[in-house]
């Protein structure tokens, strides 16, 4: 499932392809998938702008700043960057995901099927970048369609994303089969990408780290300027 999710565009040509949701317009979107129960797809539009905010203000800011590692955990979740190239305008787009690995792969899932914008960019071009908490890499992304595969990869994903899972519908992925979970994320694609090079990370030339020591160290110095100040005039 995306939480997600995905980065919106520069005016309405841009936004087909990098949104986590499909064109508007394009029908029923989100429906008819078994992933959701009924009483979670009227809300399946809400809950793409809803994700749309978040992710543009706060998630993938955060998570290029380098603060992934503080914004993941078991409980909430573990989020990733996935980036493409847009199929439309050929920039490159951010997606923030769920994520989970998987011997020497990383995956993650479509949560609003195979009209997923960033899903559609992958397959027009699967050469991507991943910014994980601890690291970045160049990939190749690919759709994951062997059942086998599937049953492996599915179940620790689905835990990895925390209540956000159990919120969507999803179910408890801790107690339920491989097979049930399987059966749950019917009609959303699996991703699976292979590492293949080195990407920037945020702590890298051109990444966003630095801001935040440099940040924190501005913050703590205008309270102690500001606490100065209060005694003097005491």
């Amino acid at each position: 499932m995306a939480t997600t999710n995905e980065m919106p565009g520069n005016g309405r040509a841009a936004a087909a392809d990098e949104g986590s949701a499909p064109d508007a317009g394009s029908g029923t979107w989100g429906q008819g998938l078994a992933a959701y129960p009924a009483w979670v797809e009227r809300y399946l539009p809400a809950v793409h702008d809803g994700f749309n905010a978040a992710n543009k203000y706060i998630s993938v800011p955060a998570l290029k700043a380098g603060l992934g590692k503080y914004l993941s955990n078991p409980l909430t979740g573990y989020l990733m960057i996935l980036r493409t190239r847009g199929r439309k305008s050929g920039e490159m787009r951010d997606a923030p995901l769920g994520y989970t690995i998987v011997g020497d792969h990383v995956y993650c899932i479509a949560g609003f099927g195979r009209k997923t914008h960033w899903f559609q960019n992958v397959l027009a071009d699967p050469k991507v970048e991943v910014i994980l908490p601890s690291r970045a890499f160049s990939g190749i992304a690919q759709e994951v369609t062997d059942e086998a595969e599937r049953l492996r990869a599915l179940p620790p994903l689905l835990r990895s994303m925390g209540v956000v899972a159990g919120a969507m519908g999803m179910g408890n992925a801790w107690k339920i089969t491989p097979e049930e979970v399987s059966a749950k994320c019917e009609g959303l694609p699996l991703v699976r990408v292979e590492a293949t090079g080195i990407a920037a990370g945020p702590d890298d030339p051109g990444g966003w780290f630095w801001a935040v020591p440099i940040g924190l160290s501005a913050l703590g110095l205008l309270c102690v300027l500001r606490g100065r100040r209060r005694r003097s005039r005491a």
